[in-house]
């Protein structure tokens, strides 16, 4: 169903820069006996044509990705990847958990207090070592 190749390079481009080495494959290999026209329009239309869109830096594009999954109350799987996409763009933990308890209000206690405990794990983690030697903006912050 590839209809926009230049949407799926783009698409699979930030998808491998924000979820890592692999993941766009992983998500195809998870849909092609099921569905992989779903694999498609999520690579090409949502990612490559949805979120590569200007106006929204990396960071604010991925704690609005995190709200709504909270707001949901089921994407757990979406909402660690995004929170760990996030911090990969340069978020601090303080930013992630502050986008969650901001919800508190819209999308209730419950919703809140599972999330902030499904991605406990991935903002307790040490950060990772940057490449250059230098900490990450979200390390340096932490």
């Amino acid at each position: 169903m590839i209809s926009n190749p230049q949407l799926r390079e783009r698409g699979l481009a930030y998808f491998e820069r924000m979820f890592g080495d692999g993941a766009a494959r992983m998500l195809v290999a998870d849909m092609e006996d099921l569905c992989p026209d779903f694999t498609d329009m999520s690579i090409e239309w949502a990612v490559g044509g949805v979120t590569c869109r200007p106006g929204l830096d990396p960071v604010t594009r991925e704690l609005v990705v995190i709200a709504a999954c909270v707001t949901m109350g089921h994407p757990v799987t979406q909402l660690r990847a995004h929170t760990q996409a996030a911090l990969k763009a340069g978020a601090t933990r303080e930013q992630v958990i502050e986008a969650i308890v901001q919800l508190l209000f819209y999308a209730g206690g419950a919703s809140v207090r599972n999330a902030l405990v499904h991605v406990k794990d991935i903002l307790n983690a040490p950060p990772p070592p940057s490449d250059s030697g230098n900490p990450s903006p979200a390390a340096a912050q932490a």
